[in-house]
């Protein structure tokens, strides 16, 4: 089995929980989110639980997204990020990130701006997943 990752301060605060109870949002293609609300309106914050194996859609941004491996790991266009890399993407950043087989990837990532999804069907269901 996978071992539950540890969630470290001050993250835990912010969820007010034990990784083992948080409550996963099913997003599609088996990704989870948990939103985490912080004092900062213009960003969102949130965990994605990405399953090993799962391809998230292509997209680019608008803003910044900043994405820090809490477990697992993720390669996509740039390179390689695992437990404890801190990932940076920009407007001039597109990519495909696929999280790697084996334990699933877990992610916090923050974002000031929503996503642009190069797939149409990814596009229609954005707004229901506040990404």
């Amino acid at each position: 089995g996978q071992s539950t990752p540890a969630l470290p301060e001050p993250l835990r605060s912010y969820v007010n929980s034990d990784f083992k109870k948080i409550r996963w949002k099913r997003l599609g293609l088996k990704v989870s989110q948990h939103a985490i609300e912080t004092k900062e309106n213009s960003l969102t914050t949130r965990l994605l639980r990405i399953p090993g194996g799962t391809i998230i859609p292509e997209h680019s941004h608008d803003g910044t997204e900043m994405t820090l491996v809490l477990s697992g790991a993720y390669s996509d266009q740039t390179g390689r990020y695992r437990k404890g890399d801190l990932q940076i993407a920009d407007k001039k950043t597109r990519h495909q990130p696929r999280a790697e087989l084996g334990k699933d990837c877990i992610c916090l990532v923050v974002t000031d701006a929503p996503l642009k999804f190069k797939n149409f069907g990814a596009r229609i269901a954005q707004p229901f997943f506040g990404i």
